[in-house]
């Protein structure tokens, strides 16, 4: 018998990973993904690429305009600024970045999917290793999660509940590229940059945190940026 999977895939390194994971366990792929007002809408650019690379039966893009629900600076409509932070300091606090109940909303979406496809999973790219700092992609977040997809679908009621499957959750940022590289994953194709340049532009706190991972890794980020931070250089 098939395995079904919806595959939360935004165009980043993680979600990318994530979804040749899910393709290693033999799943067969459907995937999500959202416009939702950020400014690096490139990432669903990358996220096509992903998308044909993986291979799927089916794949879905949403727009959910969070721009109504307040201003964080990820969004085009904000007026202040992405705050750059030392890599000492990231995910010490909830940065400007955060866009309320995002996962949750996209979760809800994809579960939704994953029922009317009679998926047995959702496949999404948190981590709480090298993050942000952002609330839901905590392991207390997904089990929470997972318990209310449980009592929220017919699936779940019947005692055929779809798992929220998050293989990244426990993984540095190095171990997630060791094994994208393993499953050769194309990292190459993945955008990570909060920002919507051209080039990543090698200061945000995700574009920090890709290139300590590279770094530890020993391997170079074959995505170009418009700098380079001293440490990844040296």
């Amino acid at each position: 018998m098939v395995k079904k999977a919806v595959c939360l895939i935004s165009g980043g390194l993680d979600s990318c990973v994530t979804s040749f994971i899910a393709k290693e366990q033999g799943y067969e792929i459907y995937a999500i993904s959202f416009n939702y007002g950020q400014l690096h809408k490139k990432e669903i650019d990358s996220s096509n690429k992903i998308v044909q690379a993986v291979g799927v039966e089916d794949r879905i893009i949403l727009d959910v305009d969070f721009q109504k629900f307040g201003k964080p600076s990820l969004f085009k409509t904000s007026s202040d600024s992405i705050q750059d932070h030392d890599l000492k300091d990231i995910g010490k606090e909830i940065p400007s970045t955060y866009v309320p109940a995002r996962n949750t909303v996209f979760l809800s979406l994809a579960l939704a999917y994953a029922e009317s496809i009679d998926a047995d999973a959702i496949f999404i790219g948190v981590n709480a290793v090298d993050y942000s700092g952002y609330p839901d992609c905590r392991p207390e977040y997904i089990q929470a999660y997972q318990k209310m997809a449980n009592l929220a679908t017919k699936k779940g009621v019947e005692g055929r509940s779809i798992k929220i499957e998050a293989p990244l959750l426990q993984l540095t940022k190095s171990e997630i590229i060791k094994t994208g590289l393993k499953l050769n994953a194309p990292l190459a194709d993945t955008w990570s940059c909060y920002r919507g340049k051209e080039l990543a532009c090698g200061r945000c706190d995700s574009c920090v945190l890709r290139l300590k991972g590279f770094k530890d890794v020993g391997a170079e980020d074959p995505i170009q940026y418009e700098y380079y931070p001293d440490w990844y250089t040296s």
